[in-house]
């Protein structure tokens, strides 16, 4: 049995010219053999790039948290060192205002016999170190606060670096 349309076609063919292939789209032999990626390879290929590029993020984020720990490191010891400075300060000063004190009762009892304006003279010799003493505490106090808001600047900062490299590890954990 004849198909209408297959004795059309039959009908129109001039010398069994039978129509071939279209020109335009021949590809060379190695173009069909050439492997085309499946999907999965082409993710594979995919996550690996994104994992490397992770890792150097995550060596990058490492490497700043570490410089992070070095500067604090260094803060605390500076805090440290201006605490045990600040500490020795206030005992000089302490034990200035006992001297002070002690040499004022002294000087009262005894009179030493020095004129009243020897004994302004060293009043205010002794006033002036004692006022130097405690502007060189407050100088302390006023460094040691610095010092320890950057710490605590550095602390926040080293906090959200731990925040962010958690973050990347979870999302690398996810890949």
């Amino acid at each position: 049995m004849v198909i209408p349309k297959y004795k059309g076609w039959w009908g129109k063919r001039v010398k069994d010219n039978v129509p071939g292939p279209n020109q335009e789209d021949v590809r060379s032999m190695e173009e069909y053999l050439q492997v085309v990626p499946s999907e999965m390879e082409i993710i594979r290929q995919n996550f690996e790039k994104r994992n490397s590029e992770l890792g150097k993020k995550i060596e990058r984020l490492e490497e700043e948290k570490m410089h992070f720990r070095l500067d604090v490191d260094v803060q605390k010891l500076e805090t440290e060192k201006l605490r045990k400075g600040k500490n020795k300060a206030e005992e000089e000063l302490d034990s200035l205002k006992t001297d002070y004190k002690k040499l004022r009762l002294s000087m009262r009892t005894a009179g030493l016999g020095k004129t009243l304006e020897q004994l302004h003279q060293e009043i205010q010799e002794e006033k002036s170190k004692a006022d130097r003493w405690e502007r060189k505490c407050q100088e302390a106090q006023v460094q040691n606060e610095a010092l320890e808001r950057s710490f605590s600047e550095s602390r926040s900062e080293k906090d959200e670096l731990k925040a962010r490299v958690a973050k990347l590890e979870r999302s690398l954990h996810r890949y």
